[in-house]
């Protein structure tokens, strides 16, 4: 008896609204998970292998899916043909087989013959400022140890003057046949790299690498508002590529030096300053320091120990695209009490504190206090 088939959308899971990237998703999935490579001697995986295959074979192709939505299996007369085997249902999916094949066998399964350019891998190194050249912002020099074309051959890594040779053990197509199971696959020459072509002499210089290493000094441009280890990436200052390829990127990461009087928080910045209790009691202006040197702040009489006020646009810029903004200076007031009161200043508190009818219970000097004062 004929098993039925069934509905091509329910075998691979999907809606029938499902798009192309989906429905390609959804079938990878199932053959990843039921390949007879993976599950040998096993019918029922086989069975959903080819079932998720001929679904796919259909749904990924608009027109005949758009048959399939009308009129079902039969496909107006036109029902699915079938593979003539398992190595034509592959090419008949080489787009997706190729990510299948380097999942099983860590190789790429597409054809092509020659190798890609490779981009040059990216390095991360670090730069040290200080909170003042945040302000501003600054150009530091940093010092890199890179790979950078062979001067010699000029990145082909073979000698000046000499010639590259087929491929003896892919015949120059740069591909090689490997049989796993049942199924007979290419995948990239492992000997000349996909190339074709091996070289007959290694350039002396950088033994056949086609780069060397060496020692470069790179001024980086570090924009006003930086943020303490966020990075700044410099394209193309990487090491350099294979085979014609690009250069990778420079990735730097800055680090701002601890500051002896402001801490920051984003773009704000905080500091104390010390205050005579005279002046806090009284009011006046003080100077304070800033990033940029100084700038008055006005104490108001009566003001508390702790008290924290602020100066507007005295912070660190924003880094942001449209913005130029700083952030605000955050000043705390400590107050700055006496420890030694002379005769004179001991007796004018005193005084003080009586018209404020302030009890003050004054010890008596004894014979040791006395000889310490007059050390």
């Amino acid at each position: 008896m004929t098993r039925q088939k069934r509905d091509y959308y329910e075998v691979l899971g999907v809606a029938r609204n499902a798009g192309a990237e989906e429905v390609k998703k959804a079938y990878r999935k199932l053959a990843l998970q039921h390949h007879p490579d993976r599950n040998p001697d096993d019918k029922a995986a086989e069975e959903k292998f080819k079932e998720a295959a001929e679904a796919y074979a259909i749904l990924s192709d608009s027109e005949k899916r758009a048959q399939y939505d009308q009129f079902g299996h039969s496909l107006g007369g036109r029902g699915f043909q079938g593979f003539q085997g398992f190595e034509d249902s592959f090419s008949a999916f080489g787009d997706i087989f190729g990510d299948l094949f380097e999942d099983f066998f860590g190789g790429s399964g597409r054809r092509g013959g020659r190798s890609r350019a490779r981009q040059g891998s990216h390095l991360e190194t670090t730069a040290e400022i200080t909170l003042e050249d945040v302000l501003k912002g600054i150009e530091v020099p940093v010092e890199i140890e890179r790979r950078e074309l062979c001067g010699e051959c000029g990145g082909s890594r073979a000698e000046p003057g000499s010639k590259k040779i087929s491929c003896r053990d892919c015949g120059g197509h740069g591909e090689v046949r490997v049989s796993q199971g049942f199924f007979t696959m290419r995948r990239t020459c492992p000997s000349c790299r996909g190339e074709g072509e091996r070289i007959e002499k290694p350039c002396h210089h950088c033994r056949g690498e086609g780069r060397v290493r060496k020692i470069r000094k790179i001024n980086v441009k570090i924009p006003p508002g930086m943020e303490h280890e966020a990075s700044l990436r410099l394209t193309g200052e990487g090491e350099a590529g294979e085979q014609g390829g690009p250069r990778g990127d420079l990735y730097v990461h800055v680090l701002i030096k601890e500051h002896a009087v402001f801490e920051r928080r984003g773009a704000d910045l905080s500091c104390a300053v010390q205050i005579p209790f005279t002046l806090a009691a009284l009011g006046g202006g003080i100077s304070v320091p800033t990033l940029g040197g100084q700038t008055d702040l006005k104490i108001p009489p009566g003001t508390p120990g702790g008290q924290v006020m602020k100066i507007a646009g005295e912070g660190v810029p924003t880094i942001t695209r449209n913005s130029r903004e700083r952030g605000d200076l955050w000043v705390q007031i400590d107050i700055d009490v006496p420890t030694k009161l002379d005769k004179e200043q001991r007796s004018l508190l005193e005084a003080f504190a009586k018209l404020r009818g302030e009890k003050i219970q004054v010890k008596k000097k004894g014979f040791f206090d006395r000889i310490k004062e007059s050390i």
